[in-house]
């Protein structure tokens, strides 16, 4: 039984029975792989970017859009840009770029001070040409990619969140654990209204405390599925199973689109563009693709 193919490379949703509190847990391995098998990253990065993606798939399944959500930090630290973007369906792809001088300077556990330094963290969301996009920006503050994320969620969604992030990059797993306190809806009256928010403060409190509990080498754990993590630590009081969903590395960029791209570019610009040999290469930063043209194969993209 290849047990880590039927818990890994999706996304578990579940709740606490009786309470307010929802949540997620992502675990990664094939998917990981393939984004690290796209680049030769250093450890620290391959770590960094294990975290991202697993962070990425929690937040866009928090809520409902129907295109790409994206996940985006710009900074002037070692890493000056990272981006993670998943789609409704569940693909998804990611990269870093990363200045090697400036990291071989810092250590091997760094924070996301020293690793990302001043800058943001963005949320988009990319729902096609017809639709506003939405996007939140929140300042880099805190240690870890964690703390970053629960800075975003109290500055710009006021919601209550708890979350574990960690990544393996010599075993190629990742995985992530959130839970939420969602607003309570429905309240009878104003006596009500203070027990049930009593009884709802508690219960957050004992979640948090019961998620802190679980060790960083049991998530990425291929012999214990989700459901069996879910259950040790809520198994007082009860945890309900949403449907998974499949999660799967792809990388979506293509020599049509970025044919008609440089085909709106002037010819002073092209050339200037061009090789020894006459071909403009572009270079997909996520899969480290080239796509070549010439001034022939470019015709064909013009609108």
């Amino acid at each position: 039984m290849t047990s880590n193919q039927n818990y890994f490379n999706e996304i578990l949703p579940f709740s606490i029975e009786g309470t307010q509190i929802r949540g997620r847990i992502v675990r990664l391995s094939n998917v990981y792989r393939d984004l690290l098998d796209t680049k030769q990253y250093p450890e620290i990065i391959a770590n960094f970017i294990g975290e991202l993606s697993a962070l990425t798939i929690l937040l866009a399944d928090t809520i409902k859009y129907d295109g790409i959500f994206i996940l985006q930090t710009q900074s002037d630290g070692p890493i000056n840009m990272s981006v993670a973007d998943i789609t409704h369906t569940g693909l998804i792809r990611g990269y870093a770029l990363y200045d090697k001088g400036k990291l071989d300077k810092i250590g091997n556990h760094p924070s996301i001070p020293e690793l990302l330094g001043s800058g943001h963290l963005a949320f988009t969301v990319d729902q096609g040409s017809n639709k506003d996009r939405y996007q939140g920006i929140v300042a880099l503050e805190g240690n870890t990619l964690t703390e970053c994320a629960q800075n975003y969620f109290r500055q710009s969604e006021q919601i209550e969140t708890a979350i574990i992030i960690t990544a393996d990059p010599d075993r190629k797993k990742a995985a992530a654990i959130l839970i939420q306190r969602m607003p309570k809806l429905n309240i009878s009256s104003n006596l009500d209204n203070y027990l049930d928010g009593e009884d709802d403060s508690e219960s957050w409190r004992n979640a948090v405390i019961l998620m802190s509990s679980i060790k960083k080498s049991e998530l990425l754990d291929h012999e214990i599925n989700s459901e069996e993590l879910l259950y040790r630590l809520y198994h007082n009081e009860g945890v309900r199973i949403f449907n998974r969903k499949s999660i799967k590395y792809e990388c979506r960029c293509s020599s049509e689109k970025l044919g008609a791209v440089l085909a709106s570019l002037s010819e002073k610009e092209l050339e200037s563009m061009m090789n020894d040999s006459g071909l403009v290469i572009a270079k997909c930063e996520f899969c480290n693709h080239d796509h070549k043209f010439n001034k022939k194969t470019l015709k064909k993209y013009v609108i």
